[in-house]
C-alpha cells in the first residue's frame, strides 16, 4: 500500500506540532513538509506537490481559501493534482462554501479525533470530498430553511426535471459523507459498478465535475439530510 504524502500549512506552532505527532506513527502517512503562512505554503505546495495539503484557512498574508483557489487555478492537467483538505475551528455556511468554491477537496474541524482526521485523509485520497459531519449538519441546516428538499427537487435549476432517484439520493448522502464507491457498494449491497453508474449519473443531473462539486451542490441545495 503506497503511502499518503502530507503536507501541512498552519500558522500555529502547537497545532502543527500536534499533528505532526498525531500523524507521524502511522505508517499509511508519510510526512513530506510544512509551512507557516499562506505564501510559503503555496511555495511548499508548487515545489512538492503531496498527495494532500491540510491547509488552515485563517493563515497570515494569504488565508487559506485563497491559498487553495491560487493552488488550484495553477495546477495543470498533466500534473499530480495535490487535494486540499481544510482544517479550522470556522464553521460558518459562507466560510465552507467559499472553500469548496475555492477548489477544497474536503472540510475537517480542529477539534476532530485523530481517527476521523486519519479517514478524512483516506476519503480524500481515493478521490472522495470528506466533510466533517459537524459541518455538514450547519450547512444543511440552513439551506433547509431557505427552501425544502421537495421544493428544491421539483424546481432547482441545478438539474431541473431530471430528479434523482431514491436510489441515487442514497449513493449521494454516502458520498458526502465521505464514503469510496468500495464503501458504497458494501452498505447499499450493489456492485462497484453498479455504483459507478449511480455516480456518473448523479454527476450528470447535478451538472456536476466531480464528487466533490455534486457534494457541494448537494449540502447547498438540502438535497441530502
Amino acid at each position: 500500500m503506497s503511502k499518503i504524502r502530507v503536507a501541512l500549512i498552519e500558522d500555529d506552532d502547537l497545532t502543527r506540532v500536534s499533528l505532526k505527532t498525531a500523524l507521524q506513527p502511522h505508517q499509511e502517512i508519510e510526512w513530506v513538509g510544512e509551512a507557516i503562512n499562506g505564501s510559503k505554503g503555496l511555495q511548499l505546495l508548487q515545489t512538492i506537490q503531496p498527495d494532500i495539503a491540510i491547509v488552515d484557512i485563517g493563515l497570515p498574508d494569504i488565508d487559506g481559501i485563497e491559498l487553495t483557489k491560487q493552488f488550484k487555478d495553477s495546477q495543470t492537467a498533466n500534473e499530480t493534482q495535490t487535494k486540499i483538505l481544510i482544517l479550522t475551528l470556522h464553521d460558518t455556511e459562507e466560510e465552507i462554501l467559499a472553500a469548496f468554491c475555492a477548489g477544497a477537496d474536503s472540510y475537517c474541524m480542529k477539534d476532530t479525533s485523530t481517527e476521523l482526521l486519519l479517514e478524512a485523509l483516506k476519503a480524500t485520497q481515493e478521490g472522495n470530498c470528506w466533510i466533517d459531519p459537524a459541518i455538514a449538519r450547519v450547512v444543511l441546516s440552513q439551506a433547509k430553511k431557505a427552501r425544502s428538499v421537495q421544493n428544491y427537487l421539483s424546481n432547482s435549476p441545478i438539474i431541473g426535471n431530471n430528479a434523482l432517484t431514491e436510489r441515487e439520493l442514497e449513493v449521494l448522502q454516502l458520498i458526502v459523507d465521505g464514503a469510496s464507491n468500495a464503501d458504497i457498494s458494501e452498505k447499499l449491497f450493489i456492485t462497484l459498478g453498479t455504483v459507478k453508474t449511480h455516480v456518473r449519473k448523479i454527476l450528470n443531473k447535478l451538472s456536476a465535475d466531480d464528487r466533490t462539486q455534486a457534494a457541494v451542490r448537494a449540502i447547498r441545495s438540502g438535497l441530502v439530510r
